[in-house]
């Protein structure tokens, strides 16, 4: 039994990875063929690296609504617009009622 090679294990699950997460961290142990070494770099150790960034907010993939930055960038402007003309409201309110 001693002299048996070790099969390969599957990588650790992260958690909170992907599947196309644990199929780089999978590439990466296999392409590096140092099974029992510890890994060198965040992308190596499944962090994931640049791939887990703000533009995957606009990818096909991400979970959850999915709404054009054109849309939230005129909501905003009307929020501040809003608030700008609420406050210029209330002073000249003011002014008029001493």
């Amino acid at each position: 039994m001693a002299d048996t090679p070790r099969t390969a294990t599957p990588p650790a699950r992260i958690p909170g990875a992907t599947g196309p997460q644990m199929r780089r961290r999978a590439a990466a142990l296999a392409v590096a063929g140092k099974k029992d070494d510890a890994p060198t770099s965040a992308r190596a150790a499944g962090h994931g690296g640049s791939s887990n960034t703000m533009m995957r907010l606009y990818t096909d993939e991400a979970p959850g609504l999915k709404i054009d930055p054109v849309i939230v960038l005129s909501l905003a402007v009307v929020f501040i617009f809003s608030v700008v003309s609420l406050h210029l409201l209330s002073k000249a309110v003011r002014i008029f009622t001493k």
